[in-house]
């Protein structure tokens, strides 16, 4: 027998999101926009509205409210009983500090496992999957909740030297949350992860100075990019999403083009297309949070899927499949969930 086979079944039994405020419109960028040719350039393509965080929303914030409407689907006591926490934050509210301690407090929780997962990126919901499901598999725990934070857009991307940037309006804030159970009723069925470490230099976080991003002086810190290096990031998005997505296709027996719902990452409606076009996939089945929410990183994915599973769009009994790709191509994952979530 397959070892893998002879291991109980794990499920991502629910998924939730949230969004900080309303919607803030492009407009508030183009009185600011000072490169017309970069801001044309496929990658940067603003979208309709993104939301943003205040300065004194924390991250932690953003989980709390997130997770509440799993405790009211599932109830207070299976949140605060969870045995495994793993928080992804973009950016740490205390960068000595993670943030999964202070979630487990605000939630009423005391887990076995907790982990901050810094990397993962963009791919960091189904990275988390991953590592929840072996955990759950191999020891004694029962639940984990896997949380996703993306909390830039307003803190870095408002910034009056950076605001200005083709690629200020891209990003929104938000946050999304997954609920895994040692069970059979919404059974992840195969999970792919792959480490790309030759593209790990490849994004650079910047004051536009010399001065180093913890240190006082002139300049405001934020991912650049060149475009050399945009055109790299472009391809290798092309290829891994679908890369990986089909890779966990072929271990579970479907075609791409038999995938029920297709849900990635959002970072802009080229990658998009191309996606659901390189599974041979409809629109219709690759679901498009990017114009209402922006580009939310690592909360792209699990946002996206409570936005369709709300909206009554994810049939129970379905194959939905998960892919990302990370920064500038460093990581991708995909994986294959039997959907079967509350909503």
């Amino acid at each position: 027998m397959d070892p893998a086979q002879s291991l109980p079944p794990v499920s991502l039994v629910d998924v939730a999101g949230y969004l900080p405020g309303e919607p803030v419109g492009t407009e508030y960028f183009t009185q600011f926009s000072r490169s017309e040719r970069m801001a044309k350039n496929v990658m940067f393509r603003a979208p309709k509205a993104r939301h943003h965080i205040d300065r004194d929303t924390t991250a932690v914030d953003m989980v709390e409210r997130a997770t509440a409407t799993l405790a009211e689907r599932h109830g207070a006591d299976t949140i605060s009983n969870v045995d495994v926490l793993l928080t992804h934050t973009q950016l740490p509210t205390n960068p000595v500090l993670g943030a999964g301690p202070e979630v487990a407090r605000r939630l009423g929780m005391r887990p076995g496992w907790v982990f901050d997962v810094h990397n993962g990126g963009c791919a960091a919901f189904v990275h988390m999957m991953y590592l929840a499901r072996m955990i759950l598999q191999t020891t004694d725990a029962r639940s984990a909740l896997i949380a996703v934070v993306q909390n830039t857009a307003g803190p870095v991307f408002t910034q009056t030297e950076i605001r200005g940037l083709a690629q200020a309006p891209v990003p929104g804030d938000g946050c999304g949350v997954g609920l895994l159970m040692k069970n059979d009723q919404a059974p992840i069925l195969d999970i792919e992860c792959r480490t790309y470490p030759e593209f790990a230099g490849d994004m650079d976080f910047s004051t536009g100075s010399e001065r180093k991003y913890w240190e006082p002086g002139e300049g405001q810190g934020c991912v650049s990019f060149s475009e050399s290096k945009v055109t790299k990031v472009f391809a290798r998005g092309n290829r891994l999403v679908p890369e990986v997505a089909l890779a966990v296709c072929e271990r579970i027996g479907v075609k791409g083009s038999d995938i029920d719902t297709f849900v990635t990452n959002q970072p802009n409606r080229l990658f998009l297309r191309n996606w659901h076009d390189a599974l041979e996939l409809p629109a219709e089945r690759h679901p498009d949070t990017f114009d209402r929410c922006g580009n939310l990183f690592a909360a792209g994915i699990p946002v996206t899927l409570d936005a369709e599973n709300q909206a009554g769009r994810l049939r129970n009994g379905s194959v939905v499949l998960l892919s990302a790709f990370a920064h500038a191509g460093d990581y991708a994952a995909a994986a294959a969930v039997r959907w079967g979530a509350a909503r």
